[in-house]
């Protein structure tokens, strides 16, 4: 029979109706749509019932090396010898003749005070002294005559046969000598208080003339010229000078549980902000017996907590002979304290890692088990305590060894153990998963 239409049968049912014929695959949609959702089901139950991917781990490797302890203090950059420059004298200042930086050397003249008020002291006592002295010259020529007198009192009782003179003329010749004397004492006492006074007065014109007492560098100045220094109970600073500051000091607070390793000799290197990246050399030159307490208090939203934390001051001593560093200036300290030698080393979050806690965790996008970004594996293993570490195995699976843990330095832990041996991998973490 053929297909196709006759045009003298006339025409077919939906020309006649005006409807348009339905596309193949929608008469034969209800056979197959409840197949594809039967599938689609299928696929669901089998994704459900299916076993889940085995973990990802983060591992590393066990290494066989020597662990450096450390101990980390933080301070400030200091001159070996810093001095204060003070005055002693009260006046105007005529002339500053150094300023910041300037290198000065020891009995150079840094500043000069006014010395008018001076000058006229000066002039005063060089006058009392030469009274004194006249003084003395006057109570010298009274004594003379006094005793010429009295001698010849003496040669004419003598020679009358103590007729004459009396007793008591003779007795009162006797105490004008004497008085005399006292006199030229008083005169010589005088002059030596008068010469006294005239050195002092001097000394002071010395110390007006203001002179560098060390050799150095001049770290500060607080004078100028025309201001007025009045020297009261306490000593005007004028100067701050640095001894030397190719070599200096580096006072570092260490926290009281560090401070029994720490001991003078040890070596250390520090940081400061102004070379990032640059260690330089120190060694530690004392600590401190007596603690310093600092107080720090920590605000909340309804309450405050202050609490103290005790610290000892350690010196150690800086080489600067490219002059790079400068007073002032905030390191960080790293005083080895001990070296263990050649030992078996194993991150501490594989120390932390539980295979059963981790598993059951899962990791995942908010909570990711990353090894040592988890707190509490950051926290050091006890020394001397038995922990287990999960080694990862060929065919994925994990087998637990028992560790002995030594010495830590917060990262790597030192360990023995008959099973454990370098190179195998340790799981610190979970990866987390891909969402």
């Amino acid at each position: 029979m053929n297909d196709t239409t006759n045009p003298a049968d006339g025409p077919s049912v939906d020309e006649f109706l005006g409807t348009k014929p339905v596309p193949r695959w929608r008469r034969t949609m209800k056979f197959w749509l409840p197949g594809i959702g039967v599938v689609l089901l299928i696929l669901a139950i089998a994704r459900c019932t299916a076993e889940p991917p085995p973990p990802d781990y983060i591992t590393e490797a066990v290494v066989q090396e020597s662990l450096s302890l450390s101990v980390t203090a933080t301070g400030n950059l200091r001159p070996t010898n810093q001095v204060e420059v003070g005055a002693e004298v009260t006046g105007p200042v005529d002339s500053v003749l150094v300023d910041v930086n300037d290198r000065v050397t020891k009995g150079q003249v840094i500043a000069v005070i006014n010395t008018e008020i001076i000058d006229q002291q000066i002039a005063q006592s060089r006058a009392n002294l030469n009274a004194a002295r006249a003084a003395l010259a006057q109570a010298q020529a009274t004594i003379e005559i006094d005793q010429v007198q009295l001698a010849r009192l003496e040669e004419v009782r003598r020679l009358s046969g103590g007729r004459v003179p009396s007793q008591i003329e003779v007795e009162r010749a006797e105490a004008a000598v004497a008085r005399d004397r006292a006199a030229v004492a008083s005169a010589r006492a005088n002059i030596q208080a008068a010469q006294a006074s005239l050195n002092g007065v001097l000394t002071t014109r010395t110390r007006a003339v203001i002179r560098a007492p060390v050799t150095g560098v001049v770290l500060a100045r607080r004078i100028e010229p025309g201001q007025t220094v009045v020297a009261a109970f306490n000593t005007v600073t004028l100067f701050v000078i640095a001894e030397d500051l190719s070599q200096m000091q580096l006072r570092v607070s260490v926290d009281e549980a560090d401070v029994g390793q720490i001991k003078a000799g040890q070596q250390a290197t520090f940081t400061v902000d102004a070379y990032p990246g640059r260690r330089f050399p120190a060694t530690l030159e004392r600590i401190d017996l007596a603690s310093s307490s600092t107080t720090q208090a920590a605000a909340g939203a309804a309450s405050a907590a202050s609490g103290s934390v005790v610290s000892y001051e350690a010196r150690l001593v800086v080489k600067n002979p490219d002059g790079l560093l400068r007073p002032g200036m905030t390191a960080t300290a790293t005083i080895a304290t001990q070296n263990t030698g050649s030992a078996m080393l194993v991150p501490n979050a594989a120390l932390r890692f539980r295979a059963d806690t981790e598993e059951e965790s899962g990791g995942g996008v908010f909570q990711p088990q990353i090894g040592l970004e988890d707190q509490k594996q950051q926290a050091t293993i006890g020394e001397g305590s038995r922990q287990q570490v999960q080694v990862l195995q060929a065919d994925g699976t994990l087998k637990a060894v028992e560790v002995v843990t030594g010495r830590s330095d917060g990262r790597r832990t030192v360990v023995t153990s008959k099973a454990l041996k370098p190179g195998m991998k340790v799981v610190t973490g979970i990866k987390a998963a891909e969402q």
